[in-house]
């Protein structure tokens, strides 16, 4: 029997749909992290690359912190976050004495523009509650701006699954509402004197 004629000429599913939005995220992220995404000679972020088919660049400079971005379409930023999350776990339990001290957290710090971070908190701190509660990752909303930004950072600790569940939902909730007025991105390491000198050079 002919199955009834109205799901066919629908197009994608919601869930499709979703999957070919862009979605760019910045971590914020230490030296040693760092080190530990790129690899040797590069090889683990060229892998993390080609495995999730998301763009990764990661900020120039010899400050202690730096920005990666991820680009790509939700489902390839998702598979970079969980390829990034299990590096740095196993990299975590290298460093400990084997398996006995248990799976060490791992944190990840997202940067977000803070008009955005509203939608996140929610009413009474709803939203961030009902995040923590379904993924079990730990979820801080930065109260203080990013130096010289609009942007806060969101720091998620927890084993990688959770975070991945939990990068999930804040991504959902940013799609969702996107960002008021101009953002002005978090540069790790830039003195006040620099930011006055570049905009100098502009004006001349």
């Amino acid at each position: 029997m002919a199955s009834p004629d109205g799901a066919s000429g629908m197009g994608g599913s919601p869930e499709e749909t979703e999957l070919s939005i862009t979605l760019t995220l910045r971590m914020l992220m230490h030296g040693k992290e760092i080190g530990s995404i790129i690899g040797k000679k590069g090889e683990t972020v060229k892998r993390i690359r080609e495995q999730s088919s998301a763009r990764i660049t990661i900020s120039e400079g010899s400050c202690p912190e730096r920005i990666t971005t991820i680009t790509g379409s939700t489902d390839a930023v998702f598979r970079a976050v969980s390829m990034i999350a299990f590096k740095l776990e196993e990299d975590l339990g290298a460093g400990s004495d084997g398996a006995a001290a248990g799976r060490a957290p791992v944190t990840l710090r997202l940067v977000i523009p803070a008009s955005q971070c509203g939608s996140l908190i929610g009413k009474a701190g709803a939203k961030i509650r009902e995040i923590r509660e379904s993924t079990g990752a730990q979820v801080q909303v930065a109260g203080d701006l990013l130096p010289n930004s609009t942007e806060r950072a969101v720091t998620v600790s927890g084993v990688p699954d959770t975070i991945i569940q939990c990068v999930r939902q804040i991504c959902a909730v940013i799609l969702e509402s996107p960002p008021k007025g101009a953002t002005i991105p978090y540069h790790p390491g830039l003195s006040l004197g620099t930011i006055l000198l570049s905009a100098n050079q502009v004006r001349g």
